[in-house]
């Protein structure tokens, strides 16, 4: 069961029966999706990109789960029984679509912070609301189009009794932080994996910290997710709960993989120095990080494997040149990629070909998670990993999860990390990851 927007009770299916999804659309004067959204005791999803799609949805028309190293096959194998036959009656923009995520590490076990949030999960909102170039649409989904034709007039009723604008007000105020990693802790933890560098072992590992903080109060999280909208409008924003515990979202500025019929775009990102507080020192900051051999092969292995992990799966591939990415606090070099696929695909596919880049895992892949276990004190459950969504062609775009929070009661658990190669120093590698925090901390502050 699903609580709708002003509290009654609205049956969903965690699963659709042997009919498949039935969705129904109409246009929608505009609303606040922060409004929509604002309810923490039901499934919400919330999804922008950097070009303007954004969607929030509310409820469960089917829902998707896996865990271990099959996990991916099996959310796909779920979803195309689910979207079997999909009759939908709407623009192509407000089609039904599965949101949700994956772990970082396959072996996740959902518990403690991370409890409710599964190795792989997915959901098709029962409810959708989507803006984009197209205007502002309102979707129903259930398993016929009576239901579906009934919810889409019960929500267009009461999304008319919301506000079109939302305050996003000010940050809940912070209390308290505690670190899960100790600067000596970190100081060793990087040791060690330039040991196994110098050893021949690894060439990069990504290694990342924690950050608890406690509030002063609670937190909205669609209201601090309309701050980063604001504060960072070129990132992508996300935000997934379930309802029964954790909310996790963020703003991050990495995608990992976009799918468009055969047309695929994805890009390196990887190498940071921050901001100048004025245009000369911006741009001297830039000139460093150009200059940087350290931060020049830090990039070049990200883009290099992603180049490597398309190429199968590709019949043209282009490497754009590199560029720098400028955001509020931090800059990266930047290099677009984009591949035309060899043969019909699923979003998924091509995550899980991805799925760790060298900018939140290392190379090589397998040597770069088996260091990550073993030497971080904290569990990443969907930090670093990929958060999207995907529809019934397979088509999808998904982000990378970091500059990202995992919000529970009045406490928030941020996430970052840096990549360590041959010549990093552990003491400018922990200024780094402390600029990393600053994008979501700032927001609750």
């Amino acid at each position: 069961m699903d609580r709708t927007l002003d509290g009654r009770q609205s049956a969903v299916d965690s699963r659709p029966d042997s009919g498949g999804l039935t969705s129904r659309s109409r246009e929608l004067e505009d609303v606040s999706f922060g409004a929509v959204v604002e309810a923490d005791d039901a499934c919400r999803v919330q999804w922008a990109t950097p070009d303007g799609l954004e969607v929030v949805g509310r409820g469960v028309a089917a829902r998707f789960r896996a865990r271990g190293p099959e996990r991916f096959d099996e959310i796909r194998t779920q979803a195309e029984a689910a979207f079997d036959d999909l009759d939908h009656r709407g623009p192509v923009v407000a089609r039904p679509r599965a949101f949700g995520g994956f772990s970082f590490h396959d072996g996740h076990d959902a518990g403690g912070v991370w409890h409710g949030f599964e190795a792989a999960s997915f959901v098709v909102p029962a409810m959708l609301v989507t803006r984009s170039d197209d205007g502002t649409w309102l979707t129903a989904v259930a398993n016929d189009a009576e239901d579906a034709t009934r919810r889409l007039e019960d929500w267009h009723e009461r999304l008319l009794e919301l506000p079109a604008m939302r305050p996003s007000g000010s940050g809940p105020g912070v209390a308290e932080t505690r670190r899960t990693t100790a600067i000596e802790s970190w100081r060793a933890q990087v040791e060690t994996a330039l040991e196994r560098i110098d050893a021949g072992e690894l060439t990069k590992v990504v290694l990342a910290q924690a950050l608890s903080v406690d509030l002063e109060g609670p937190i909205d999280v669609p209201a601090t997710v309309e701050r980063l909208r604001r504060r960072y409008p070129n990132c992508y924003r996300f935000l997934v709960g379930d309802g029964t515990s954790g909310t996790f979202f963020g703003a991050p500025p990495e995608r990992l993989v976009s799918k468009r019929g055969d047309r695929v775009e994805t890009e390196a990102l990887a190498g940071s120095v921050p901001r100048g507080e004025t245009p000369e020192a911006d741009d001297d900051h830039a000139e460093r990080m150009l200059d940087s051999e350290k931060l020049r092969r830090e990039h070049g292995l990200v883009a290099e494997a992603i180049r490597d992990q398309l190429a199968p799966l590709a019949s043209e591939l282009t490497v754009a040149e590199r560029t720098i990415r400028r955001l509020a606090t931090i800059q990266h070099l930047q290099t677009p990629i984009e591949a035309t696929l060899e043969a019909d695909r699923h979003v998924l596919e091509l995550v899980e070909a991805l799925h760790p880049t060298p900018a939140v895992g290392g190379v090589p892949p397998g040597t770069a998670l088996e260091t990550i276990r073993e030497t971080e004190s904290f569990d990443r459950g969907w930090y670093a990993a990929p958060i999207g969504w995907f529809d019934a062609a397979g088509d999808g775009e998904f982000a990378v999860g970091i500059r990202s929070g995992l919000a529970t009661d009045e406490t928030v658990t941020l996430f970052a990390g840096n990549g360590i190669v041959a010549d990093s120093d552990p003491e400018e590698e922990w200024e780094e990851v402390q600029l990393k925090f600053r994008p979501v901390l700032d927001e609750l502050k």
